[in-house]
């Protein structure tokens, strides 16, 4: 565990922000760039979240190079969103931050395995309250929920409307994750 602890030091330093890295169970992962169907649907959903959450004043939404520092790993989400409580402490120069109230990874073949797998354990453990997986090929999304420190899936779908638990009353279709007409006249919806 010493050894763990002075290689997670190292990376802390040897980190820079031209890449996508990620320390999980003493290994240092460094990802592959994204598809374009992976960069759309995180982009949109990101205009959606981070409106909402601007109107309303309701905390922080961090995209893709937000290292969040859990006790044992390090994540860079795709989206994360922190609740003003945790927020309101957070620096312009800050680097690493606490366990978000909700995270979103966008699924791809060389990190589903890792999003369903330590990501979700690690999540669910550190109580991040909402955990939703969007897979951008079949364009559908997974939402968990932290109930009584475990997560549940509350919702599973490739249609309809996904409502957050952790984003009080946001609400969106989900086709606005993928279509960017349906994003843009949902974003103008949210911005009234």
């Amino acid at each position: 565990m010493h050894q763990e602890e002075a290689k997670r030091r190292q990376f802390y330093n040897d980190i820079t922000e031209e890449h996508k890295v990620e320390f999980i169970n003493g290994e240092i992962i460094v990802h592959s760039p994204v598809k374009k169907r992976h960069n759309r649907a995180t982009g949109l959903l990101y205009k959606l979240i981070d409106t909402y959450v601007q109107k309303h004043q309701l905390g922080f939404v961090g995209i893709e190079k937000i290292m969040i520092r859990l006790l044992r790993n390090d994540y860079e989400p795709d989206i994360c969103f922190f609740k003003t409580e945790k927020a309101k402490d957070f620096t312009e120069d800050q680097t690493l931050f606490p366990a978000p109230d909700l995270v979103v990874e966008v699924l791809s073949e060389s990190t589903q395995e890792r999003d369903r797998g330590i990501k979700f354990e690690d999540y669910e453990a550190h109580q991040v309250g909402e955990y939703w997986l969007i897979d951008p090929e079949k364009q559908f999304v997974e939402q968990y929920q932290l109930i009584n420190q475990k997560y549940e899936l509350i919702f599973k779908a490739k249609t309809g409307t996904l409502k957050s638990v952790m984003l009080d009353n946001f609400e969106i279709p989900i086709a606005a994750i993928f279509d960017e007409v349906i994003n843009l006249q949902t974003l103008t919806a949210l911005r009234q």
